[in-house]
């Protein structure tokens, strides 16, 4: 398998040719193409190989963001014979694909890199949610790379239409695609929109038919798939790892779990920005440029919001997320600051131990 053929481009050589110009260690390059808990596999030119993080990276990484997942390029040792490789460097990502983890206020969980499109999968049966595809959006706009909704199950609904149009009300600018994939109504959209090279994630609930989406793509049985509860149609844990797929046609698709919980990090403006657009055209015509769209006068997203042009629900989702990222951005605010300071303050203690060691050698 050729690296061209996993996005291998002129950025990432760049990088890599700089590195290890700069190392006196032999380092290949190589893509992490499947992880599971701390197993990364990583695909060179040669072959794929199993890899693990080297110590001195793991220490010196700011963050746990800052460490390698599925999608990324990397700078890595090949191992004298049968065991693991080690990962010595993370190349810069174009673009990276992350939430809150889930039960933390402020720790960061990555979900991929890398990526040129990020697939929001919702299904049309009990699964359908205008405000998590809203929530989703705003991460996706976020990551750097384009979103476009997948609506799964288009076979189980008599009218999807009517819900693709929704979805493309509450997402201007955005693909909006109704598939299925028992039938293989709408995959030849999908399709077009990963060509080869080019990389895609595959994020959604469990239940909502990613893996046998996944499947339907590969033309094979590559993952296993279950039945969603039929007393509240929520999916089952299935999928226990990420991983890249190589499609037919060329295009790179990642998978992973399902994810109840799509938590905002706190760095969302502009991805909320971008999926409440309309809502930002309508505030440009409030009287005061600092509306809140409460109870100002001359408001025109309450207005809007009157007259039906704009829907409370809507308006109540972007409120939502504006404060739950203010108050993410505000945490990891004063997280970074008590960090620096603990910083400072060994670094000053070093210091002094420093001296007092070379006033007791004098």
């Amino acid at each position: 398998m050729s690296l061209e053929s996993l996005g291998w481009g002129p950025a990432f050589i760049h990088a890599f040719t700089s590195l290890a110009s700069q190392s006196t260690l032999p380092l290949v390059p190589g893509r992490v193409v499947r992880q599971q808990r701390g197993l990364l596999t990583v695909q060179t030119q040669s072959r794929a190989l199993l890899a693990r993080t080297a110590g001195r990276l793991l220490h010196q990484a700011p963050s746990a963001e800052a460490l390698p997942t599925v999608g990324d390029w990397v700078a890595l040792q090949l191992p004298d014979g049968e065991g693991e490789a080690l990962i010595h460097a993370v190349l810069p990502r174009q673009s990276v694909l992350a939430r809150r983890e889930a039960g933390s206020e402020r720790d960061g969980q990555l979900i991929a890199a890398n990526l040129d499109v990020v697939f929001l999968a919702a299904g049309l049966d009990g699964n359908f949610n205008p405000r998590r595809i809203e929530r989703a959006l705003a991460l996706a706009w976020s990551s750097g790379a384009s979103p476009v909704v997948v609506l799964t199950k288009a076979d189980l609904h008599p009218d999807a239409a009517s819900l693709v149009a929704e979805v493309e009300d509450l997402a201007p600018g955005v693909p909006v695609l109704a598939l299925s994939a028992w039938t293989g109504e709408g995959l030849e959209a999908l399709y077009a929109c990963l060509p080869a090279g080019k990389t895609g994630a595959l994020v959604g609930s469990s239940g909502v038919g990613k893996s046998t989406l996944v499947n339907r793509l590969l033309g094979e049985a590559r993952l296993v798939t279950q039945a969603v509860r039929a007393e509240d149609d929520k999916g089952r844990h299935t999928t226990t790892h990420r991983e890249l797929f190589v499609l037919p046609g060329g295009g790179l698709l990642i998978d992973g779990p399902g994810m109840r919980e799509l938590g905002l990090l706190g760095g969302e403006d502009e991805g909320i920005q971008q999926t409440f657009s309309d809502i930002l055209e309508l505030a440009a015509d409030c009287r005061f440029s600092d509306c809140q769209h409460q109870r100002e006068p001359g408001c025109a997203v309450r207005a809007a919001v009157a007259s039906g042009v704009l829907s409370q629900e809507r308006l109540a989702s972007y409120e939502r997320l504006q404060r739950e990222q203010a108050f993410h951005a505000r945490q990891s605010s004063v997280s970074a600051e008590r960090d620096q300071r603990r910083f400072d303050r060994s670094r000053t203690l070093m210091g002094w131990e420093a001296t007092r060691s070379k006033r007791r050698r004098d």
